[in-house]
């Protein structure tokens, strides 16, 4: 197979000629005659000549040594970033003692024949404490004193879970005696069938809890009460923050059920529920993970003594995240610990100093370099002959493989005492595959350009993509006119679910990504530019579109298409025309719309479409129209489009 020859400059005799002039032009302008019988003209081409045979050579260079030049510069390919979720460990009873998961505890999903086992690790520790119900209390809309229940509930006496006239703002609080992060709660009630007028299945409820920035939604696992409607459990997964507070002049850790105003068209309650027993327990906890497969006790080799020695790692890419490679060298004193560095240009021939292409997976320590005098100079210090190179332990994974769908991460790879089940609720997102060739070869020139400093829009948004390659887009603008702020936009990978849909929360920035770009960008911009990092304004775009099918269409499958298609073309993340995502800032147009959905195939006519613009957060939407405008930093976020096929019957 021949390798495509690489083009690093597509100008020929012409077009050097051409520049030279126009150069002549902006810094002597005194030279007028550009003919081709001036003697300058002649020396002109004479020059572009030559340059055009040496950049003919230079495209002539085999990739191969193309790939050598971006090594001299410090150009390596960038590993992959390994994708996130949560990881839920549920007990099999609740426990009278704390049942704890360590951190680093590996979880995987089914075992194929076909496609390696995706593993996933913990990132930190869970303690699954146990808790009690401690308090009981409501309070009426419109009041602030809460009533204490609890004396009535160990009295065996009924109360009321709401108002005697149920109204948005009532509230029903638990207090647990202690605090439960991230835990899963249950709360096992007795309910008498009085809260009638209320659907059941969908009751007008919000669940929350306390936590240091005030109440925060918890998230419903699973309601067997109908609504407070009969005896049954419901589970509850808490947030991270909760924590306890003084309610009812008693401290715990609160929760609460707190009753909203019914959505048009479902119904209320016309009396208060009745509650007349009710305990509190953790029976799971959920923390984070990330696809990553350790390794341990790997033997690279043994050093012969000489610089420059190379060692592979027996299992990669390596992650990135992970921090520094801990490399241990044996020695007469025994084991000693070497640390990464990213060159050995600062290296001094004492320094136990190494590098690692966390790609190849290869381990280099200290070249030795050749003095003009003949002396030699050592970078970097070098393992002495004999010496055992060992890597306690790494973690490989990453990619976009690890990508996957909710419910897929359904078992510990090591038994853990009273789990008997583990699943991840939601879908792993932020799995991002390691830099291609292509992509190194494209980013060598912006790094010899860029210096490492950031100076135009360009450069902002080339070393933002360097600080975290879990970013999905960059676009760099100004905050404001006339100021010296400049605002980088960024915007995570997120899955893409069933129907091509987006979840809203996925496209949110975490907290530490936007700290970890601030921070790169920070070291590296001009002095008295003000940098702000943070996600674009995400218009909401709700598209409500009526289609004709052709004669032996399929109605649903053509709806479930255009839908599909509407949700992909409006993504910000690989929407748009070019399909590289919405274009930031660009309006939408209502003829564009109409365009996209008449390409689908079974589509005879598209008789009628609007625009609504709509709030991902709330639900909002706005009034009907034909186009809508986007701010500079803003993108488009499709959000519940509606289509309907229209079917005529011949008669």
């Amino acid at each position: 197979m021949v390798l495509p020859a690489p083009n690093l400059d597509d100008r020929r005799f012409q077009d050097l000629v051409d520049d030279a002039k126009r150069y002549i032009q902006q810094n002597c302008p005194e030279w007028t005659d550009h003919n081709v019988s001036d003697p300058g003209v002649t020396l002109i081409e004479a020059f572009a000549y030559l340059m055009d045979q040496l950049l003919y050579r230079f495209n002539r260079v085999p990739e191969r040594h193309y790939l050598r030049f971006l090594d001299l510069i410090g150009v390596r390919l960038v590993p992959p970033v390994a994708a996130r979720s949560e990881v839920t460990f549920w007990l099999s009873a609740p426990r009278p003692e704390p049942v704890v998961i360590k951190a680093g505890t590996e979880v995987a999903g089914e075992v194929s024949e076909v496609d390696e086992q995706i593993v996933f690790t913990t990132d930190e520790e869970l303690s699954i404490s146990p808790v009690e119900l401690s308090r009981v209390a409501t309070i009426a809309a419109g009041e602030t004193e809460p009533v204490d229940r609890s004396v009535a509930l160990a009295g065996a006496e009924a109360v009321r879970c709401f108002g005697t006239a149920p109204a948005a703002g009532d509230l029903l609080l638990f207090g647990l005696s202690e605090a439960a992060p991230r835990a899963a709660v249950l709360l096992r009630l007795d309910c008498a069938v009085d809260g009638i007028g209320v659907d059941p299945t969908d009751p007008p409820l919000v669940w929350e809890a306390w936590t240091a920035d005030d109440w925060q939604a918890c998230e419903l696992d699973r309601d067997s009460t109908g609504g407070f409607n009969r005896p049954g459990d419901v589970v509850l997964h808490l947030p991270p923050g909760h924590t306890t507070s003084v309610l009812a002049r008693r401290r715990a850790g609160w929760l609460r059920c707190r009753l909203v105003e019914p959505a048009p068209g479902q119904p209320f309650y016309r009396e208060s529920p009745q509650l007349s027993s009710a305990t509190a327990a953790t029976i799971g906890g959920t923390v984070g993970a990330r696809h990553a497969e350790p390794v341990t006790d790997s033997e690279l080799g043994i050093s012969d003594g000489t610089p420059g020695q190379r060692f592979a790692l027996p299992r990669t890419p390596v992650l990135g995240e992970d921090g520094p490679l801990r490399v241990l060298v044996s020695d007469a004193q025994g084991w000693q610990e070497w640390q990464e560095v990213d060159s050995f240009a600062e290296s001094t021939a004492t320094d136990r100093h190494l590098t690692l292409d966390r790609v190849a997976g290869e381990v280099c320590f200290g070249p030795a370099i050749r003095r003009p005098d003949g002396s030699i100079r050592g970078h970097g210090a070098i393992p002495p002959q004999g010496a055992v190179i060992t890597v306690p332990r790494y973690r490989i994974g990453g990619g976009r493989r690890g990508n996957v769908g909710s419910g897929v991460l359904n078992r510990a790879r090591d038994p853990i005492p009273f789990v008997y089940r583990v699943t991840n609720r939601r879908p792993a997102a932020g799995g991002v595959d390691g830099e291609a060739v292509a992509d190194a070869a494209v980013r060598g020139p912006l790094l010899l350009r860029t210096r490492d400093r950031a100076v135009t829009p360009t450069d902002y948004e080339f070393l933002a993509r360097a600080a975290a390659r879990e970013l999905a887009r960059v676009r760099c603008v100004p905050a404001e006119p006339d100021s010296n702020a400049v605002r980088v936009l960024v915007i995570p990978h997120a899955g893409t679910h069933a129907g091509g849909r987006i979840l809203f929360p996925e496209l949110d920035p975490s907290t530490a990504l936007l700290q970890r770009v601030t921070g790169y960008l920070d070291q590296r911009r001009p002095v008295g530019t003000r940098l702000i990092v943070e996600p674009p304004f995400y218009q909401g775009i709700t598209v409500v579109a009526t289609l004709q099918p052709t004669v032996r269409a399929d109605a649903d499958a053509l709806r479930d298409a255009a839908l599909a298609t509407l949700y992909e073309y409006l993504s910000p993340l690989d929407g748009g025309p070019e399909g590289t995502g919405w274009p930031f800032g660009r309006a939408v147009q209502a003829g564009e719309l109409y365009a996209v959905l008449q390409r689908l195939s079974g589509v005879d006519m598209v008789t009628q479409l609007r625009l609504f613009p709509a709030d991902p957060v709330t639900g909002r939407r706005g009034e009907p129209t034909d186009r809508i405008g986007l701010a500079h930093n803003a993108v488009t976020f499709p959000f519940e489009h509606q289509v309907r096929v229209e079917v005529h019957h011949e008669r």
